[in-house]
Order: structure tokens, then sequence, then C-alpha cells
């Protein structure tokens, strides 16, 4: 061993060891100091430091009037209501979002580019034009109200009427985020599936739903974050009656103009918490969901590929 190699081999034992930083690669773009600075000082601006002074702000009511504000009658109420039909509007523009996103990708029909840019119609449209239109057709004297009600009673200015506003804000999160999934999803894994006698039901059940299931959570999750924070489109149409069509954004206006401050910031600390909970859960489920995905893939592509290797070395 020459000596001119015995600095170099202490280095990389003294780095492997982590008595040493690691080397750096070169990098075709440098500049990470000045991004990873940008990156964190915007994120403080616009996410951090507004929430730590939300934060900050209920300290100052202690904790048993921050218990009572958090657990009375009507804010329960409100919770629930905000919660709930959050996460039905979520999931109902799961199972809808993938068909109209399946129908747009697989299929070629007249006027697909115009259903293609409606749905983006809600990310553009104010959503104070969207509560009054909806309120407008769903109300009892509304081209879709007066013909409803009848059948299953009145829909606008009661929770279902929550329920329709949150359903048409959320529906393009889930298409969004599904669409170029099954864009890039190859044809060829259903025309093999199919020639190894699976069948309709058991290519879409093998084969397609785990591949955009992951995808699929991300949209529910983006829709269940968009509408529980929703308040310009509903208080149009939910009738606003308390303990019964009574959002929770509208109970932190609400308290803002009473100059109830601390109770405000209370009410969004909690929906702050809870959202960052069930997102958490949502996020879990969908790593788990991939993961699993891909270790089955790669344990049936080992499976595929060990009979050939055995074949080519023969």
């Amino acid at each position: 061993m020459s000596p001119a190699t015995t600095p170099d081999r202490s280095l990389s034992q003294a780095r492997r060891w982590g008595f040493l930083p690691a080397a750096r690669k070169q990098r075709a773009l440098p500049g990470f100091g000045l991004t990873m600075g940008l990156s964190i000082s915007y994120l403080s601006l616009i996410v951090l430091i507004p929430l730590s002074a939300v934060l900050l702000k209920t300290t100052t009511m202690g904790w048993s009037a921050f218990w009572e504000t958090i657990s009375a009658a009507r804010v329960l109420a409100s919770l629930k209501l905000t919660f709930g039909m959050a996460a039905l509007a979520a999931l109902i523009n799961g199972v809808f979002g993938l068909i109209l996103a399946w129908v747009l990708v697989r299929y070629r029909f007249p006027g697909r580019r115009i259903v293609d840019a409606l749905i983006d119609l809600p990310f553009a449209l104010p959503t104070s034009v969207a509560g009054i239109s909806l309120a407008a057709i769903y109300a009892p004297t509304g081209w879709i109200g007066s013909w409803a009600e009848p059948y299953v009673g009145q829909i606008a200015f009661t929770p279902w009427g929550v329920l329709i506003a949150l359903v048409f804000i959320g529906l393009p999160f889930v298409v969004r985020t599904v669409q170029p999934v099954l864009e890039e999803l190859e044809q060829e894994q259903e025309e093999v599936s199919a020639c190894l006698g699976a069948d309709r039901f058991q290519t879409v059940s093998k084969v397609i739903f785990p591949a955009i299931l992951p995808a699929c959570l991300t949209g529910v999750a983006l829709a269940f974050a968009r509408a529980v924070g929703e308040y310009g489109s509903v208080i149009f149409i939910a009738g606003n009656v308390p303990m019964v069509s009574e959002i929770t954004p509208l109970l932190i206006v609400i308290k803002l103009e009473q100059f109830d401050y601390a109770g405000a910031s209370a009410l969004a600390v909690l929906m702050m918490v809870l959202s960052f909970i069930i997102l958490l859960a949502i996020n879990r489920l969908q790593w788990y969901l991939q993961s699993r995905h891909s270790g089955q893939a790669r344990g049936k592509a080992a499976k595929v590929a060990a009979p050939l290797s055995l074949e080519a070395a023969r």
C-alpha cells in the first residue's frame, strides 16, 4: 500500500463513522443553501408565523375558558355538522370523481373537452357566486328544489344544502388528482390480465384499483381539507340556523364580529388540531397502501424473473 492512499482511507473511515461531515456531491444546479433559506422563510411567513400567532392568542384565555368555549353545545353541534358533512362530501367526491376521471381518460366522445373544462369551474368561480347559484337552484322555489321537495324534502337551508355546497367545491380535487395516474396507467396491464383469464371485476379490483388508490386517497384528503374550511359557498345555502345548519367557520366569524378574538382563536385552534389529526391518518393510510402495492409489484416481478434467470443459466 502506498503512503499516498493512507490519508484518503483515513478520511473515508472518519466520514463513515460520523467524525467528519460527508463529502458534498457536485450538483448540476448549485444554490441549496439559498433555496432552502428562501423556502423556510416563505413557509414561516405564510404558514408558521400566522398559526403561531393563533396559538399564542389562545393561551391568553386560560384552560378553563378555553374548555368552556370549545365544549359549548352550539360549538359541538357546528363541529359535528362541519366535519361530518366534509367527510361525507369527500367520500361522495371520491366515488364520482373517480368515475368522472375514468370517463375522461378512457373514452372519447363529443363535448369531452367542454366537460373537462367544466370540472375546473369551482376553482375559478367565486365561492359567494357558487353559494348564491346553488341556493337559487335548490331552494323550494328553484328548478331542482321544487321538484325534489315532494320526494326528499327541502334541500336548501338545511344540512343537506351544506353537503351540496361541499360536494360542489371538492369535486375538482379528486378528478385532477386521479386523472394523471389513470393517463399513465398502461392498458397493456389490463390486456395481460384478460389473457390470464381474469374477468372485468378481477381486473378492476386487482390491477387498476390498487394502482390508483393512493392518488384517490390524496384527492379525498384534499377535498376534505377544502370542505372543512369552506365558508363563502355554504352560508348562502345552509340557512345558518344555530344547532341545525351552522358551520364552525361561521361561528369564528361571529366571534370576531363580537370582538371575542380569544374565543375565535380557540375555535380556530380546535379545527386546526382536528384537521391535522384526520389528514395525518389519511396520509399514513395512503403511504401504507402505496408501499404495500410497490412491494407486491416487486414480488411479482421477482417471481416472473426467477424462472427466466434459471432458464438462461441452463
